[in-house]
């Protein structure tokens, strides 16, 4: 029994070293056992299935709102990927943004860019700015490649590393559960996977420079986080849930403030990349 504990053990350490890489926007190393066209074919097969099952508000000023905001992040982001010399990650999104209705406050970003805003969450961001807090903050999950790194590890502990070809072949129901844990919707599968410290680091840091690009107002950031701290009782919402809100992390958020200066933009709120595609 021991040796193949053991072994078992051994195993999974040369997986992880084999499955590391290094994240290009943050220099760490992290795990990545699925290829990126694996994780976006995944991704937009099951972003389209939940659209299929749920109501998507098409119409109205807060989808309009969803729409507005989520564009002019995403023409940030891209901006942001081509500063930082990562211009060859643009192709692997194909933003799309919808607002569905729902009485969770929850929000979520798929891989490839695929987000959506749950109606219930809109009463606490309240302004376009505080919407732009929380998209923001998701496709900075994205842009760092949480998705992937929160997939492999689910694979690594729960089905022993196996390939996510043969984890949906063998185990298609389990599989759906880490794969829909692993991007905010666990809730509704029986599963809630908080996000690590570290990640929510990243995401609310990657999520400040994109809203401040965009043209928002930064400290808005800590006015949302102050509001979703409030948030408590045996039962959070799951946004809150897997998204911790914390003394810590409005401090953190505050320490960022400063260095936002120099990603505002100097005439306009309109990014480069809003501005090609309007033309």
């Amino acid at each position: 029994m021991k040796n193949s504990k053991f072994f078992f053990s051994a195993i999974i350490i040369s997986l992880l070293l084999v499955a590391c890489s290094t994240m290009p926007l943050t220099g760490r190393r992290q795990i990545s056992l699925i290829p990126t066209s694996t994780m976006l074919s995944m991704s937009f097969q099951q972003y389209k299935t939940f659209l299929d099952s749920n109501q998507v508000i098409a119409s109205g000023k807060e989808a309009a709102m969803v729409q507005r905001v989520g564009q002019k992040l995403a023409g940030a982001a891209e901006n942001y990927l081509t500063d930082k010399k990562l211009g060859d990650e643009i192709k692997n999104f194909d933003w799309e943004f919808k607002l569905v209705k729902s009485d969770e406050v929850n929000a979520w970003c798929m891989p490839g860019g695929k987000i959506v805003v749950y109606s219930g969450i809109l009463p606490l961001t309240q302004t376009e700015a505080g919407l732009a807090v929380v998209i923001g903050h998701e496709i900075g999950h994205a842009l760092a490649h949480h998705g992937n790194e929160r997939m492999s590890q689910g694979l690594m502990t729960q089905l022993g590393g196996v390939a996510l070809s043969v984890a949906l072949q063998e185990k298609p129901a389990q599989t759906q559960q880490i794969w829909m844990a692993a991007f905010g919707l666990g809730a509704q599968f029986g599963m809630l996977l908080p996000y690590s410290r570290l990640h929510e680091y990243e995401a609310d840091q990657f999520g400040l420079t994109l809203m401040t690009m965009a043209g928002y107002e930064p400290q808005e950031s800590v006015t949302f986080w102050e509001r979703m701290s409030k948030l408590g009782g045996a039962k959070p919402p799951e946004f809150a849930s897997t998204h911790p809100a914390d003394e810590k992390r409005v401090a953190q958020l505050k320490k960022l403030l400063p260095k936002m200066e120099k990603f505002k933009p100097q005439n306009s709120t309109v990014t480069k990349k809003e501005e090609e595609r309007k033309k």
